[in-house]
């Protein structure tokens, strides 16, 4: 009976290999073949067969004439069971695979009395001495055990394999954050490894309440996700509301974590930022802390902070780093700077263009006279220096890093030195522009700093065209749009709006450490505080009697 099976197992599998694709004259092509593609599912419904040969066979079929797919085939024992490892040769680290597997059991494993456990359990209980093993009993599990940079191991008459961890490929070394550097504070960045950025959190949070969760997306790409949250801290609902939202993703590939980002959204017409992507553990770490929940990808360094909010975009690790004073000097410049940043050049051409009468007369006359020569009006003069500007400072990205900054410098300082000397724009206009580019530089995000340059092209357009009406009018679509903005049900001017006193203590200023015991109130539905009371530091205290 069983032989049969074998042989109607093989039948089926021979008659699903590669076939000859006739072409419409009747006229065979022997060049031209077409490929089975495996869909998930199918190789779900396909349970592993206590033969190993089938077993192999129907791993062949689906990695097809792959190089790099490497089938060892070997006796346990010295000839007590065939066996076969099955793994990618370039994923896991031959030395692991040869030590922990092929010599323990060709060499090491010395069989015992029948005890009436399968060979599989006896393997993984005596035999093999990799760090992580565990059983599988279908096709789909064995596929995505070996793409998963581990080696799957099939006993001869055994319909359950082993997958045992044997990871090895290259990966970055940790090193600094390039999008947020700091003066003081921690110097270490998340890297492109899951494995990695994982055990950073593990360090900065030595807590068995710090929980991990697995997940998959994309139909080929596989990529790994791991969702971070601090249980007893975090909002169960939060939490759900997150999994039911990654749930319905369904796509071909995930290569980012903007990939998730743009599926997870509240808005997604929204130019604001809803999640914060940072490359900083401590800052992932902190806010975990207050009850957010982490979205960690494979292959970025990037991970999703969220929900996210205009307060929690214009902090920075740093912050906490100095002392109490310092901190909230550096949180007003940054404040000023967005502001700046945003409204600087539209302010400009509203009042040079409507509002003459709001400028000193000296200094009405000198921007008069620096404006005799230029062809533009003031909203088309800003316009086509702010791209200018933009493009400057891209082609400063795009390019290699010592030859970028000096295309990105001398760049705008001939580039802008001859637009005056043309006559094409005016001094006051390339101050303007200068200055608003520097003060974008201050927001901690740097999607909010995006955000923020966007948001700049209409707002002087209405500047342009309606004067301080028209700035006051986009200040306010914007404050409204913000109002009525919410990332996963939390107010995305939580701390503002709604009110909160216990949280001005952290918003445009610092207050001092053992003031901010509460956590963010739109957050923090369970453990409200997150320190103990009286912590005031002060001199020390003679308690004893002076005799």
């Amino acid at each position: 009976m069983r032989r049969r099976l074998t042989k109607k197992l093989m039948d089926l599998l021979a008659r699903s290999k590669k076939s000859v694709v006739q072409p419409v004259d009747g006229k065979q092509d022997l060049g031209r073949t077409e490929t089975r593609v495996w869909e998930p599912a199918e190789l779900e419904r396909i349970p592993l067969s206590p033969d190993l040969q089938v077993n192999i066979t129907r791993l062949k079929e689906v990695f097809d004439t792959n190089p790099d797919f490497i089938v060892r085939e070997f006796d346990i024992a010295g000839g007590r069971a065939r066996a076969a490892l099955v793994f990618i040769k370039d994923l896991v680290e031959r030395s692991l695979v040869g030590h922990n597997v092929l010599k323990s059991l060709m060499l090491d494993y010395r069989p015992r009395e029948p005890n009436g456990r399968p060979l599989w359990e006896d393997m993984k209980r005596v035999a093999v001495t990799a760090g992580t093993v565990k059983e599988i009993t279908n096709l789909r599990q064995a596929v995505e055990g070996i793409l998963e940079a581990n080696a799957v191991l099939f006993l001869d008459g055994e319909a359950t394999g082993l997958v045992m961890e044997a990871e090895g490929f290259e990966k970055r070394p940790v090193g600094q954050p390039e999008t947020e550097a700091v003066v003081r504070g921690p110097r270490e960045g998340f890297v492109e490894c899951l494995a990695v950025n994982i055990t950073m959190l593990r360090r900065w949070l030595k807590s068995p309440n710090l929980q991990f969760e697995n997940m998959f997306f994309g139909r080929v790409t596989r990529t790994r996700v791991a969702l971070a949250y601090i249980k007893g801290l975090v909002d169960p609902g939060l939490v759900d509301e997150v999994r039911r939202r990654l749930r319905r993703i369904d796509i071909d590939g995930v290569f980012e974590s903007n990939y998730l980002e743009t599926m997870l959204r509240d808005s997604p017409y929204s130019p604001f930022p809803q999640m914060i992507a940072t490359e900083r553990p401590d800052k992932v770490a902190a806010n975990l802390l207050d009850g957010r929940v982490a979205i960690l990808t494979e292959g970025t360094p990037f991970v999703l902070v969220l929900p996210a909010g205009l307060v929690a975009l214009m902090q920075s690790p740093e912050d906490y780093y100095h002392f109490g004073h310092l901190g909230s000097f550096i949180r007003l410049l940054r404040w000023m700077a967005f502001g700046i940043s945003l409204l600087l050049p539209s302010l400009y051409v509203a009042v040079t263009t409507f509002h003459q009468e709001m400028l000193p007369t000296r200094l009405l006359l000198n921007i008069v006279a620096s404006r005799e020569g230029v062809p533009l009006p003031a909203v088309l003069e800003a316009l086509l220096m702010e791209v200018a500007f933009e493009v400057l400072r891209e082609a400063g990205v795009r390019l290699p890093r010592a030859i970028g900054q000096a295309v990105s410098i001398v760049g705008v300082l001939v580039i802008g030195d001859a637009a005056v000397t043309a006559g094409l724009v005016s001094p006051q206009m390339v101050i303007v522009v200068a200055f608003t580019g520097i003060t974008s530089f201050l927001a901690p995000a740097f999607d909010l700093a995006i955000s923020i340059r966007l948001l700049r092209f209409p707002v002087m357009l209405m500047a342009g065209t309606l004067g301080l009406f028209g700035v006051i009018s986009g200040v306010l679509a914007i404050f409204i749009h913000l109002a009525g903005l919410r990332s996963f049900g939390v107010p995305y001017l939580a701390g503002l709006v709604p009110f909160h006193s216990t949280d001005w203590k952290d918003i445009l200023v610092r207050f001092p450490m053992w003031t901010m015991r509460r956590r963010p109130a739109e957050l923090a539905k369970q453990n409200r505080y997150r320190m103990a009371p009286n912590l005031k530091p002060g001199p020390a205290r003679d308690n004893h009697k002076k005799e």
